[in-house]
C-alpha cells in the first residue's frame, strides 16, 4: 500500500484547506505564457508532472503581480513567469551567491541560465536577479513582493542547517498578508524527519510547522503534483526518480513508470509586519 495511505488525521484534516484551481479558460495570458515558444522542449516535456497552469493559478498570480522566484535551477518556471509578468509585472530571481554554501552556490547564475536569460531578451529583459542565502536572506526589499515562489529548494536548506533563516528572510522581503508558494518532496508519515533532509524529502506536516515558526499562516493546501506510485524510499533518495534518474541505466525502465517525486504544494500567507 502507498505510503499515502498513511496520512495522519492532521494531514487529512489540512486537504479541506485545499482551494478550487483555476482553468486554463479562467487566465488565457497564463496558458499564452505555458505555451511560449521560448520554452525548452525538454521542461516542456515535464509539464505533465509538473501542471504549470494550475500550480500558479492555485497560488493566486496574475499578471501584473510582484513576483521573487527562488533559486530557479534550470529555468522550468522562470520560462513561464517571464512572459506571464513581463508587461505588468514584476518578476526577481533570487539566486545562490559565490559566498555562500556549497548549495547556495550550486543555485547561483549557471552559465546555462544566463545563457537562456541572454539568448531571448525580448522575453528576459525585464528580469532583475537578486540575491538569496545565508549572507543574503531577504530576497527582495522590505514589504515589497506580492508572492515569493520556491518549487523543490526547502529540502536544500534544511540540508545546511539554516531554513529557518531563510524563510523569515521570505517573510521580510514580503508583503502584509503576501503569500509563499513552496512545493517540495513529500516524505512518507511513517518514518521520522531527518533533519536534515538528506534523501530529498520532507514530511508535509514537518514542513507545515517549520513554516508557520517563521511568520506564516497555513491557507491552502493542494494535491496537483501528488503522485502515490512514489514511496519516499529509495537507493539515492528522491534523485532515484526522474528527471534525476541517479541509477542511471539500472532499473530505469521502473523508475520512468513511477514517475516524478509526489510532491506537496502549500500556500502560505505572511502574519504580521
Amino acid at each position: 500500500m502507498s505510503h499515502r495511505a498513511f496520512l495522519s488525521a492532521g494531514a487529512v484534516a489540512l486537504s479541506i484547506l485545499a482551494f478550487p484551481v483555476a482553468s486554463h479558460a479562467d487566465d488565457p495570458a497564463l496558458t499564452q505564457a505555458v505555451h511560449a515558444p521560448t520554452r525548452s522542449p525538454k521542461l516542456v516535456d515535464r509539464d505533465g508532472a509538473r501542471h504549470p497552469v494550475a500550480e500558479l493559478s492555485f497560488f493566486g498570480i496574475t499578471p501584473s503581480s510582484t513576483v521573487v522566484e527562488i533559486w530557479p535551477g534550470g529555468g522550468y518556471w522562470t520560462q513561464i513567469l517571464a512572459p506571464y509578468l513581463h508587461d505588468h509585472g514584476t518578476y526577481d530571481l533570487a539566486l545562490g551567491q559565490p559566498d555562500g554554501t556549497p548549495i547556495e552556490r550550486e543555485f547561483g547564475l549557471s552559465p546555462k541560465l544566463k545563457a537562456m536569460l541572454d539568448g531571448a531578451p525580448a522575453v528576459y529583459d525585464h528580469v532583475h536577479l537578486t540575491a538569496f542565502g545565508l549572507h543574503h536572506p531577504a530576497p527582495a526589499p522590505a514589504g515589497s513582493a506580492d508572492f515569493v515562489l520556491t518549487f523543490r529548494n526547502l529540502h536544500n536548506w534544511m540540508s545546511e542547517g539554516d531554513a529557518q533563516t531563510l524563510l523569515r528572510g521570505i517573510h521580510h522581503a514580503l508583503k502584509p498578508h503576501g503569500i509563499l508558494g513552496i512545493e517540495d518532496h513529500r516524505g512518507n508519515t511513517r518514518a521520522p524527519q531527518d533533519p536534515k533532509a538528506a534523501d530529498g524529502y520532507v514530511r508535509q506536516d514537518y514542513a507545515i510547522r517549520m513554516i508557520e515558526k517563521a511568520g506564516f499562516r497555513l491557507v491552502g493546501t493542494s494535491e496537483i503534483n501528488a503522485n502515490p506510485r512514489d514511496t519516499a524510499n529509495w537507493p539515492k533518495g528522491v534523485w532515484t526518480l526522474p528527471p534525476s534518474l541517479a541509477l542511471g541505466d539500472k532499473d530505469r525502465a521502473k523508475y520512468q513508470a513511477i514517475g516524478e517525486a509526489d510532491n506537496f504544494v502549500l500556500k502560505f500567507e505572511k502574519v504580521g509586519r
